[in-house]
């Protein structure tokens, strides 16, 4: 298996996967992953909703209006927050964890955005989250079928010491 350190720094989005099924002792492996994220005081406000079936899959592009490659995808979770301190932060990094350990397992993802999005309460709804949960990441999931490249800016682009 990988470093932590090589996963960050090879891991890209997929949007083209195989079609092969994920086993779901490993998607449960991933979502275990997802829960451990750290959170402000501990507040844990996260629920993962997976969806594997093709058929509720593939009515996913429809509400978000893009992202047509989720049909083709072994699985998603929906990154759901409840109320708490910290929503938005705690579940963005409870969903790189996920995407980090599905790396880990050779699994590609793609984080499609939903938080503030119109179509977030649709896809909640959609799926039967209770109404006082917030669609936070819609995450994508399956063995890939692409080996994306793409040029990241370079660390002295990124970053300032001391001042900016």
């Amino acid at each position: 298996m990988q470093s932590a350190i090589e996963i960050l720094r090879s891991r890209r989005s997929i949007r083209a996967y195989s079609g092969l099924a994920v086993p779901r002792d490993l998607i449960e492996e991933i979502v275990d992953c997802g829960r451990l994220a750290p959170t402000a005081m501990n507040q844990q406000p996260w629920d993962f909703m997976v969806v594997t079936q093709q058929a509720e899959l593939a009515r996913i592009p429809a509400m978000v209006g893009h992202a047509e490659f989720i049909a083709d995808a072994a699985f998603v979770i929906l990154v759901l927050a409840r109320e708490s301190m910290c929503p938005v932060e705690d579940c963005c990094a409870a969903t790189e964890n996920l995407l980090i350990a599905a790396a880990a397992h050779g699994i590609g993802s793609c984080w499609v955005a939903a938080f503030g999005q119109p179509y977030a309460a649709t896809v909640a709804a959609a799926f039967g989250a209770p109404p006082d949960r917030q669609l936070i990441a819609i995450a994508v999931f399956g063995y890939p079928a692409e080996n994306p490249q793409m040029e990241k800016r370079s660390l002295a682009d990124v970053l300032h010491w001391e001042h900016f």
